[in-house]
Protein backbone atom coordinates (compact mmCIF):
# COMPACT_ATOMS: atom_id res chain seq x y z
CA UNK A 1 0.00 0.00 0.00
CA UNK A 2 2.91 2.33 0.73
CA UNK A 3 4.31 1.73 -2.77
CA UNK A 4 0.85 2.22 -4.30
CA UNK A 5 0.41 5.56 -2.54
CA UNK A 6 3.89 6.61 -3.68
CA UNK A 7 3.06 5.59 -7.27
CA UNK A 8 -0.18 7.60 -7.24
CA UNK A 9 1.70 10.65 -5.94
CA UNK A 10 4.25 10.20 -8.72
CA UNK A 11 1.41 10.16 -11.25
CA UNK A 12 0.49 13.70 -10.07
CA UNK A 13 -3.20 13.58 -9.04
CA UNK A 14 -3.16 17.37 -8.85
CA UNK A 15 -2.48 17.47 -12.59
CA UNK A 16 -5.27 15.09 -13.57
CA UNK A 17 -7.59 18.07 -13.90
CA UNK A 18 -5.79 18.85 -17.20
CA UNK A 19 -7.44 15.77 -18.69
CA UNK A 20 -10.83 17.43 -18.38
CA UNK A 21 -9.95 18.72 -21.83
CA UNK A 22 -10.72 15.20 -23.09
CA UNK A 23 -14.23 15.59 -21.69
CA UNK A 24 -14.73 19.14 -22.98
CA UNK A 25 -16.02 18.20 -26.47
CA UNK A 26 -18.86 16.22 -24.87
CA UNK A 27 -19.91 19.33 -22.93
CA UNK A 28 -19.96 21.63 -25.93
CA UNK A 29 -21.30 19.12 -28.49
CA UNK A 30 -24.86 19.66 -27.26
CA UNK A 31 -26.70 18.28 -30.27
CA UNK A 32 -24.47 15.22 -30.41
CA UNK A 33 -24.82 14.26 -26.75
CA UNK A 34 -28.46 15.24 -26.15
CA UNK A 35 -30.48 12.15 -25.36
CA UNK A 36 -27.42 9.89 -25.54
CA UNK A 37 -26.02 9.46 -22.02
CA UNK A 38 -23.71 6.68 -23.25
CA UNK A 39 -21.71 9.36 -25.06
CA UNK A 40 -20.87 10.93 -21.70
CA UNK A 41 -19.61 7.54 -20.51
CA UNK A 42 -17.40 7.32 -23.59
CA UNK A 43 -16.00 10.76 -22.82
CA UNK A 44 -15.37 9.76 -19.20
CA UNK A 45 -13.53 6.61 -20.31
CA UNK A 46 -11.45 8.71 -22.70
CA UNK A 47 -10.53 11.02 -19.84
CA UNK A 48 -9.54 8.01 -17.71
CA UNK A 49 -7.27 6.75 -20.50
CA UNK A 50 -5.44 10.07 -20.61
CA UNK A 51 -5.16 10.19 -16.82
CA UNK A 52 -3.45 6.80 -16.93
CA UNK A 53 -1.25 7.75 -19.89
CA UNK A 54 -0.22 11.11 -18.46
CA UNK A 55 0.47 9.40 -15.13
CA UNK A 56 2.77 6.90 -16.80
CA UNK A 57 4.54 9.79 -18.55
CA UNK A 58 5.08 11.54 -15.20
CA UNK A 59 6.60 8.32 -13.85
CA UNK A 60 8.95 8.14 -16.84
CA UNK A 61 9.93 11.80 -16.40
CA UNK A 62 10.72 11.31 -12.72
CA UNK A 63 12.85 8.27 -13.51
CA UNK A 64 14.79 10.14 -16.20
CA UNK A 65 15.16 13.32 -14.10
CA UNK A 66 15.81 11.71 -10.72
CA UNK A 67 19.31 13.22 -10.32
CA UNK A 68 18.18 16.71 -11.35
CA UNK A 69 15.07 16.54 -9.17
CA UNK A 70 17.28 15.95 -6.13
CA UNK A 71 18.76 19.42 -6.71
CA UNK A 72 15.33 21.12 -6.85
CA UNK A 73 13.94 22.72 -3.64
CA UNK A 74 10.50 21.13 -4.11
CA UNK A 75 10.96 18.21 -6.50
CA UNK A 76 13.57 16.59 -4.25
CA UNK A 77 10.62 15.45 -2.09
CA UNK A 78 9.03 13.40 -4.88
CA UNK A 79 8.85 9.65 -4.13
CA UNK A 80 11.55 8.56 -6.59
CA UNK A 81 13.95 11.45 -5.93
CA UNK A 82 13.60 11.05 -2.15
CA UNK A 83 14.10 7.28 -2.28
CA UNK A 84 10.62 6.53 -0.97
CA UNK A 85 9.95 4.40 -4.06
CA UNK A 86 12.51 2.45 -6.08
CA UNK A 87 13.01 3.05 -9.78
CA UNK A 88 12.07 -0.58 -10.51
CA UNK A 89 8.74 -0.25 -8.70
CA UNK A 90 8.00 3.04 -10.45
CA UNK A 91 8.71 1.58 -13.89
CA UNK A 92 6.52 -1.45 -13.21
CA UNK A 93 3.66 0.80 -12.09
CA UNK A 94 4.07 3.09 -15.09
CA UNK A 95 4.02 0.19 -17.56
CA UNK A 96 0.92 -1.27 -15.91
CA UNK A 97 -0.82 2.11 -16.10
CA UNK A 98 0.06 2.38 -19.80
CA UNK A 99 -1.20 -1.13 -20.57
CA UNK A 100 -4.46 -0.48 -18.71
CA UNK A 101 -4.93 2.78 -20.63
CA UNK A 102 -4.70 1.13 -24.04
CA UNK A 103 -6.89 -1.75 -22.90
CA UNK A 104 -9.66 0.74 -22.11
CA UNK A 105 -8.92 2.78 -25.24
CA UNK A 106 -9.50 -0.28 -27.41
CA UNK A 107 -13.25 0.12 -26.84
CA UNK A 108 -13.20 3.78 -27.97
CA UNK A 109 -12.16 3.12 -31.56
CA UNK A 110 -9.14 3.36 -33.81
CA UNK A 111 -9.17 7.15 -34.18
CA UNK A 112 -9.12 7.60 -30.41
CA UNK A 113 -6.24 5.16 -30.02
CA UNK A 114 -4.35 6.95 -32.77
CA UNK A 115 -4.66 10.24 -30.86
CA UNK A 116 -3.70 8.52 -27.60
CA UNK A 117 -0.68 6.89 -29.23
CA UNK A 118 0.32 10.24 -30.71
CA UNK A 119 0.06 11.80 -27.26
CA UNK A 120 2.28 9.11 -25.75
CA UNK A 121 4.83 9.34 -28.60
CA UNK A 122 4.93 13.13 -28.28
CA UNK A 123 5.60 12.87 -24.55
CA UNK A 124 8.36 10.30 -25.06
CA UNK A 125 9.94 12.65 -27.63
CA UNK A 126 9.52 15.53 -25.19
CA UNK A 127 11.12 13.66 -22.30
CA UNK A 128 14.09 12.49 -24.33
CA UNK A 129 14.72 15.38 -26.77
CA UNK A 130 12.23 18.22 -27.18
CA UNK A 131 12.42 19.48 -23.59
CA UNK A 132 16.01 20.58 -24.21
CA UNK A 133 14.99 23.33 -26.65
CA UNK A 134 13.42 26.64 -25.64
CA UNK A 135 9.89 27.29 -26.92
CA UNK A 136 9.87 23.94 -28.71
CA UNK A 137 9.32 22.42 -25.27
CA UNK A 138 6.22 24.50 -24.50
CA UNK A 139 4.89 24.03 -28.04
CA UNK A 140 5.12 20.28 -27.44
CA UNK A 141 3.14 20.63 -24.20
CA UNK A 142 0.47 22.69 -25.98
CA UNK A 143 0.27 20.06 -28.73
CA UNK A 144 -0.38 17.46 -26.04
CA UNK A 145 -3.48 19.40 -24.97
CA UNK A 146 -4.50 19.64 -28.62
CA UNK A 147 -4.38 15.86 -28.85
CA UNK A 148 -6.53 15.62 -25.71
CA UNK A 149 -9.25 17.68 -27.38
CA UNK A 150 -9.07 15.67 -30.61
CA UNK A 151 -9.15 12.39 -28.68
CA UNK A 152 -12.19 13.54 -26.71
CA UNK A 153 -13.91 14.55 -29.94
CA UNK A 154 -13.45 11.22 -31.69
CA UNK A 155 -14.24 9.30 -28.48
CA UNK A 156 -17.82 10.60 -28.67
CA UNK A 157 -18.05 10.00 -32.42
CA UNK A 158 -17.66 13.52 -33.81
CA UNK A 159 -16.76 13.69 -37.49
CA UNK A 160 -13.90 15.89 -38.65
CA UNK A 161 -16.18 18.72 -39.79
CA UNK A 162 -18.02 18.65 -36.44
CA UNK A 163 -14.91 19.39 -34.37
CA UNK A 164 -14.85 23.06 -33.37
CA UNK A 165 -11.83 24.91 -34.76
CA UNK A 166 -12.36 27.54 -32.06
CA UNK A 167 -12.28 24.95 -29.28
CA UNK A 168 -9.08 23.43 -30.69
CA UNK A 169 -7.45 26.85 -31.07
CA UNK A 170 -8.39 28.02 -27.57
CA UNK A 171 -7.06 24.80 -26.10
CA UNK A 172 -3.71 25.16 -27.84
CA UNK A 173 -3.33 28.80 -26.81
CA UNK A 174 -4.26 28.35 -23.15
CA UNK A 175 -1.89 25.36 -22.89
CA UNK A 176 0.90 27.41 -24.48
CA UNK A 177 0.15 30.21 -22.00
CA UNK A 178 0.39 27.87 -19.02
CA UNK A 179 3.57 26.28 -20.36
CA UNK A 180 5.26 29.66 -20.76
CA UNK A 181 4.19 30.58 -17.24
CA UNK A 182 5.76 27.44 -15.84
CA UNK A 183 9.05 28.17 -17.61
CA UNK A 184 9.07 31.73 -16.31
CA UNK A 185 8.53 30.50 -12.77
CA UNK A 186 11.40 28.01 -13.03
CA UNK A 187 13.75 30.60 -14.49
CA UNK A 188 12.92 33.15 -11.80
CA UNK A 189 13.07 30.58 -8.98
CA UNK A 190 16.31 28.83 -9.88
CA UNK A 191 18.25 31.76 -11.32
CA UNK A 192 21.77 30.81 -12.41
CA UNK A 193 21.13 27.18 -11.44
CA UNK A 194 18.18 26.89 -13.82
CA UNK A 195 20.29 25.50 -16.66
CA UNK A 196 21.43 22.59 -14.51
CA UNK A 197 17.83 21.71 -13.71
CA UNK A 198 16.42 22.17 -17.22
CA UNK A 199 18.81 22.77 -20.17
CA UNK A 200 16.17 24.66 -22.20
CA UNK A 201 16.11 27.38 -19.52
CA UNK A 202 19.59 28.49 -20.61
CA UNK A 203 17.98 29.67 -23.85
CA UNK A 204 15.09 31.56 -22.24
CA UNK A 205 15.13 35.20 -21.11
CA UNK A 206 12.65 36.55 -18.56
CA UNK A 207 11.67 39.61 -20.58
CA UNK A 208 11.13 37.49 -23.70
CA UNK A 209 8.83 35.15 -21.77
CA UNK A 210 6.95 38.12 -20.29
CA UNK A 211 6.26 39.48 -23.77
CA UNK A 212 5.22 36.03 -25.01
CA UNK A 213 2.88 35.61 -22.03
CA UNK A 214 1.12 38.89 -22.77
CA UNK A 215 0.78 38.09 -26.49
CA UNK A 216 -0.48 34.54 -25.95
CA UNK A 217 -2.78 35.64 -23.10
CA UNK A 218 -4.41 38.28 -25.31
CA UNK A 219 -4.71 35.81 -28.20
CA UNK A 220 -6.35 33.28 -25.87
CA UNK A 221 -8.95 35.76 -24.70
CA UNK A 222 -9.54 36.96 -28.27
CA UNK A 223 -9.95 33.43 -29.64
CA UNK A 224 -12.44 32.56 -26.90
CA UNK A 225 -14.34 35.80 -27.42
CA UNK A 226 -14.57 35.16 -31.17
CA UNK A 227 -15.92 31.69 -30.41
CA UNK A 228 -18.68 33.06 -28.18
CA UNK A 229 -19.81 35.70 -30.71
CA UNK A 230 -19.41 33.62 -33.87
CA UNK A 231 -22.66 33.16 -35.86
CA UNK A 232 -22.03 29.40 -35.94
CA UNK A 233 -21.95 29.33 -32.13
CA UNK A 234 -25.20 31.29 -31.84
CA UNK A 235 -26.84 29.04 -34.40
CA UNK A 236 -25.63 25.82 -32.76
CA UNK A 237 -26.71 26.70 -29.22
CA UNK A 238 -29.71 28.80 -30.21
CA UNK A 239 -28.73 31.72 -27.95
CA UNK A 240 -26.01 34.29 -27.25
CA UNK A 241 -25.56 33.50 -23.56
CA UNK A 242 -22.04 32.09 -23.94
CA UNK A 243 -20.77 35.68 -24.23
CA UNK A 244 -21.37 35.98 -20.48
CA UNK A 245 -18.47 33.59 -19.85
CA UNK A 246 -15.81 35.92 -21.31
CA UNK A 247 -15.16 37.81 -18.01
CA UNK A 248 -14.30 34.53 -16.27
CA UNK A 249 -11.69 33.73 -18.92
CA UNK A 250 -10.17 37.20 -18.51
CA UNK A 251 -10.16 36.76 -14.71
CA UNK A 252 -8.54 33.32 -15.01
CA UNK A 253 -5.73 34.66 -17.20
CA UNK A 254 -5.19 37.55 -14.81
CA UNK A 255 -5.20 35.35 -11.70
CA UNK A 256 -2.62 33.02 -13.22
CA UNK A 257 -0.34 35.98 -13.97
CA UNK A 258 -0.77 37.11 -10.36
CA UNK A 259 0.20 33.68 -9.03
CA UNK A 260 3.14 33.65 -11.40
CA UNK A 261 4.52 36.88 -9.93
CA UNK A 262 4.46 35.69 -6.32
CA UNK A 263 8.04 35.52 -5.14
CA UNK A 264 7.34 33.53 -1.98
CA UNK A 265 6.00 30.42 -3.72
CA UNK A 266 8.34 27.58 -4.75
CA UNK A 267 5.57 25.47 -6.29
CA UNK A 268 4.90 25.62 -10.01
CA UNK A 269 2.08 28.07 -10.91
CA UNK A 270 0.21 25.21 -12.58
CA UNK A 271 0.37 23.34 -9.27
CA UNK A 272 -0.52 26.44 -7.29
CA UNK A 273 -3.60 27.32 -9.36
CA UNK A 274 -5.36 24.05 -8.50
CA UNK A 275 -4.89 24.96 -4.81
CA UNK A 276 -5.75 28.64 -5.16
CA UNK A 277 -9.27 29.37 -3.86
CA UNK A 278 -9.99 32.47 -6.02
CA UNK A 279 -8.87 30.58 -9.13
CA UNK A 280 -11.01 27.56 -8.25
CA UNK A 281 -14.03 29.76 -7.54
CA UNK A 282 -13.58 31.53 -10.86
CA UNK A 283 -13.28 28.35 -12.91
CA UNK A 284 -16.26 26.82 -11.07
CA UNK A 285 -18.33 29.90 -11.84
CA UNK A 286 -17.23 29.70 -15.49
CA UNK A 287 -18.34 26.06 -15.64
CA UNK A 288 -21.73 26.89 -14.15
CA UNK A 289 -22.33 29.76 -16.58
CA UNK A 290 -21.26 27.54 -19.49
CA UNK A 291 -23.75 24.90 -18.35
CA UNK A 292 -26.48 27.56 -18.21
CA UNK A 293 -25.51 28.97 -21.62
CA UNK A 294 -25.36 25.59 -23.35
CA UNK A 295 -28.14 23.66 -21.59
CA UNK A 296 -30.18 26.22 -19.68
Amino acid sequence: MKSLRALVRTMRPGQWVKNLFVFAPAVFAKEHTAGHPEVLMQAALGMLVFILLSGSVYVMNDVLDVDKDRLHPVKKNRPIASGEMSIQTALAGGLFSMALAFSIGYFLGGAFNLAATGYLALNVAYSTTLKRYAYLDVLSIATGFLLRILAGSVAIGLAGDEISVYLVGCTFLVALFLGLGKRRHELALLGDASGARRPALRQYRLHHIDVALIVVGVLTIAAYAFYTVAPQTHSYFGNRRLVATIPFVVAGIGRFLFLLRRKDEARSPTDEMVRDLPFLINISAWALVVAWAVYG
